[in-house]
């Protein structure tokens, strides 16, 4: 088999410790080496019809079994200069301690015994010629064994270094590779450390390094935690840029898991000096001395931290661009915004593969979404919401208001203990039922709805996802922070600031003409020749018949047009505030507004309310592990089996296909930003003005600036990765000895913000986006800039609300402290 310079060849050294593991680490013979990659066995007797000139450099192990020739290599030398083209003796251990990506494939030590080097090539192909029929065997060993693993441990011990003989292994890498980098595993312990040498680096480059292991989240505790060490070191010598030589040290220190059972992939950036080798040391702590399996890669990013959050912001503010100015649908949008980021994440050399940006996408919420846009659709069939709609406007005694504040009210109630999308989608069909009945613009009520679903969610822990965030983290948990402790004082804050909004949204639509101007019979006739007209624009004329049918739609269209313009021309009539002849018309709504299918209705009446109780049950009995993409997606196929539905397509085209893209271009854009370091970036900036603040203001001033900091962010980005990020930077600062200032203020701090701040825009909560999707399937979609209007002063003042009672709480009556 050739090994040729093409190759991208994963080389690590196989070595053993110094000291007191020679029957662990002794060195194996080359077929226990074989077993343990995919059994690649070599067979002697390779076809002599290969060219033999090819043959630069060959190295046969005993027995004849393992032939490995390195095609186009260095010959390597020893140190008195002799070439070695055999191998005869294979005895001894190393003593080698660095280990880089131009490590030799072979290494030779003064008494002449070898180390091997594990090779990993997943597109790795042998010679120009084919092989004989045996090696088709043996290649299709050699792929099985490389899936199962790439690299093989590597152990050193702390005390010894050599230099390695450098071969000049250069692999040949597109400048944006689309694949991620290879990991090394390797395995580490008190007396066994792992230490390579990173020689290909640029000057003016961040190292990135990704490494992945039973690592426990949260701070680190030297006296009662065990912990991995990892050292990265670069020397830059003396020389023309610097007259003194130069060194940097950058330690990164992470807890162990006690069970040693997650896999938790950690990620960190280093400022380096040069483009000198830089040396990585990782080293494990353990109670019990035992060997710690991770794994680990690196890469080079050519831009600064503060470009790269540059980089990002300009990206963020052409998506809000194009959304806020409809240049295109806010779907193309965040496609858009996210090719953007995976390409500037390319330039800078951290270029996802197309599996990583795959994994972004949050599947539960998809998943989500889907099954509850299924359930409601069928439950649409049986005319409930209408009959709902009726029964609403007999419960408001016909006034509108009234009406507006008991659907807002059980929207935020509902909100608390569901999720908030599905909450908005269950209401948004009876609210635009209900609008029509009454003859009111859907839109305004639809926006007051869901700024009231976003509040209400914030008033227990299971109510936003930020919330569960917070209460799943463990070390706040040990702060004292769990799910009662959380909820009651959240729930007497949203409380105090949901009463407070309603006379304010009254403020907001004093002037807003809820009804509205036409009669309902003109407004009812708009819509229909809305939908007849997006009804033909549907149909793809892929034959005679179906071009016939979308003729003849548009042909109605032109009939009810023309009608339309006769009743406007005939039209005078002055709407009044409140109907007179609420209770006549009721009769007549209800004669024309009732169930049409009790058997189906209470099918779905069924299955919603199991599904809503899977829901409930899910989050307070955490021993269930059923995601609650998984409950919707199962609870619509057990109604459609139910249903017996016969024509599927027509329940798809309720789907929202155009929201569920859209959120799956959110998720890569929102990743890809975190990827620039934005995200990071904001979180230790603030915590940097913090520290800058006196000490005996800095209390209050540090949970205003949570407090808005997080608000502004999560009305511009998604609020799901920004408290996450933001739990760590808390913690940090308040374990700060010279900061002094307890954790509870500034996590309630950031819950109220991150929850609070949905409201800013229109893609600053999920439900916003649903809600807006389903409007502007039934012909009522509001844009960026109405929401806005609307919902950015209510998260101005409900904001200043929350704000008032921390500052009271924790300052004036000394809660949490």
């Amino acid at each position: 088999m050739y090994l040729e310079n093409k190759s991208n060849l994963e080389i690590e050294m196989s070595q053993t410790s110094a000291q007191g593991h020679q029957g662990r680490n002794s060195l194996r013979s080359p077929e226990a080496v074989a077993g343990n990659f995919g059994e690649l066995r070599l067979l002697q007797g390779i076809s002599e019809r290969r060219d033999t000139q090819k043959l630069q450099q060959s190295a046969v192990l005993p027995s004849g079994q393992c032939v490995i020739h390195t095609e186009g290599f260095v010959p390597v030398r020893q140190e008195d200069g002799h070439n070695f083209s055999t191998v005869n003796i294979l005895r001894g251990k190393s003593n080698s301690a660095n280990v880089s990506e131009r490590s030799p494939l072979l290494r030779f030590s003064q008494d002449d015994s070898i180390t091997y080097l594990t090779l990993h090539d997943p597109s790795f192909v042998g010679g120009e010629e084919p092989w004989d029929s045996g090696s088709l065997d043996v290649e299709r060993r050699y792929r099985l064994g490389s899936e199962v693993t790439s690299l093989s441990l590597s152990r050193s011990s702390s005390s010894e270094k050599s230099d390695p003989l450098d071969l000049n292994l250069k692999p040949s890498y597109f400048m944006y590779p689309d694949r991620d980098n290879p990991w090394r595993m390797l395995a580490v312990s008190p007396t066994d450390s792992f230490s390579m040498n990173v020689t290909d680096f640029r000057d003016n480059a961040l190292l990135k390094l990704q490494v992945a292991g039973p690592f426990a989240g949260g701070m680190m505790d030297f006296n009662d935690q065990e912990y991995i060490l990892i050292q990265v070191e670069q020397t830059e010598p003396s020389g023309q840029r610097r007259r003194r030589t130069q060194q940097v040290i950058h330690n990164w220190t992470i807890p162990l898991h006690a069970e040693r059972s997650d896999q938790i992939l950690l990620t960190k950036t280093f400022e380096m000096l040069s483009s000198d080798p830089i040396i990585i040391t990782i080293q494990a702590f353990p109670e019990d001395n035992e060997v710690v399996p991770l794994s680990m890669t690196h890469q080079s990013l050519y831009v600064s931290v503060e470009t790269q959050v540059a980089i990002a912001g300009i990206i963020l503010a052409g998506v809000y661009v194009l959304i806020i100015f409809e240049i295109v649908h806010r779907t193309l949008a965040a496609m858009l915004g996210s090719l953007a980021a995976l390409a500037a994440l390319a330039v800078i050399g951290d270029r996802p593969s197309l599996v990583t940006v795959v994994e972004w996408i949050d599947y539960e919420t998809l998943a989500l979404l889907f099954g509850m846009m299924v359930l409601v659709a069928i439950f649409s069939e049986t005319g409930f919401f209408d009959y709902c709609a009726v029964k609403a406007y007999q419960l408001s005694r016909g006034r509108v208001w009234p009406m507006i504040i008991i659907l807002c009210l059980i929207a935020a109630i509902l909100s608390a203990f569901l999720d908030n999308v599905t909450t908005m989608m269950l209401f948004t069909p009876v609210t635009i039922r209900l609008c029509e009945v009454l003859n009111l613009d859907p839109r305004h009520v639809l926006i007051a709805e869901v700024i009231f679903t976003n509040i209400g969610g914030a008033a227990t822990a299971v109510g936003d996802p930020p919330n569960v965030i917070i209460v799943s983290n463990q070390d706040l948990r040990r702060e004292g922070i769990d799910f009662a402790s959380f909820t009651g004082y959240m729930f007497l804050g949203i409380c105090l600031v949901l009463f407070t909004s309603f006379p304010f949204l009254r403020m907001l639509y004093w002037n807003k003409k809820l009804y509205n101007k036409e009669s309902i019979e003109i407004v009812e006739l708009k819509h229909e020749i809305l939908v007849w007209r997006q009804t033909a624009q549907r149909i793809n004329p892929a034959s005679r018949e179906e071009t016939a049918v979308k003729c003849l739609l548009m042909q109605k269209v032109l009939n009810l047009e023309s009608l339309l313009r006769k009743m406007m021309k005939t039209f005078q009539r002055q709407i009044s505030q409140e109907d007179k002849n609420w209770e006549q018309n009721i009769q007549e709504l209800q004669k024309k507004h009732r169930i049409t299918d009790k058997v189906l209705l209470v099918k779905c009446a069924s299955v919603l309310g199991v599904v809503i109780f899977m829901f409930f049950l899910n989050s307070f009995v955490p021993s269930i592990h059923l995601e609650l993409g998984w409950i919707a997606i199962l609870g619509a196929l057990w109604l459609l089996v139910l249903a017996d539905i016969q024509d599927f397509e027509i329940i798809l085209h309720r789907v929202e296909w155009a929201t569920l893209l859209f959120f799956a271009a959110l998720f890569v854009l929102m990743e890809a930003l975190a990827q620039l370091q934005l995200i990071d970036y904001i979180g230790e900036q603030t915590a940097l003005l913090i520290k800058a603040v006196p000490e005996d203001q800095r209390l209050a001033i540090a949970i205003i600036l949570v407090m808005w900091v997080s608000a502004l962010a999560s009305s511009l980005i998604d609020n799901i990765p920004f408290t996450a990020t933001m739990i760590p930077v808390l913690i940090n600062l308040s374990q700060d000895a010279d900061v002094n200032l307890p954790v509870k203020p500034l996590i309630f701090a950031l819950a109220m913000g991150a929850c609070l701040g949905g409201n800013g825009t229109l893609i600053g909560a999920s439900a916003n986006v649903v809600c807006a999707g389903i409007a502007e399937q039934h012909g009522y979609g509001f844009s960026f800039v109405e929401f806005f209007k609307l919902g950015f002063p209510m998260m101005i003042m409900t904001c200043m609300i929350a704000m008032c009672y921390l500052l009271a709480t924790h300052i004036g009556l000394r809660w949490n402290m």
